[in-house]
């Protein structure tokens, strides 16, 4: 799995990572955490999953407040990541040699 250079800094748990495809299904994500997937989920890949239940959800563990700033980091990383892509930057081939950009690719 690919991620940033900051998030391999060892502050989440490794198994955490490895079950992230599914989190729904694990343990090793709070409820809030699966809620904030969900919407995720639905930004990124699938509207139709944002429906009456996945708001209720999300109410239950959110405010209306915590949701726009979610929703809006997620669409404006979403947006990075399709103009990084657009651009033809590849992994390390941007700010080479700092601690930013994003981490190697893994094969």
């Amino acid at each position: 799995m690919q991620r940033s250079v900051r998030s391999g800094s060892g502050s989440i748990p490794e198994a955490k990572y490895e079950k992230l495809l599914h989190f729904e299904d694990s343990d090793e994500f709070s409820e809030r955490e699966k809620a904030a997937l969900t919407y995720t989920s639905a930004i990124i890949w699938d509207a139709s999953i944002a429906d009456d239940a996945l708001w209720e959800r999300l109410h239950q563990q959110f405010t209306d407040a915590e949701l726009v700033e979610l929703g809006f980091f997620i669409g404006l990383t979403l947006g990075q990541q399709r103009w990084i892509k657009t651009l033809g930057i590849g992994h390390q081939e941007f700010m080479s040699g700092t601690q930013g950009g994003l981490a190697a690719h893994e094969e």
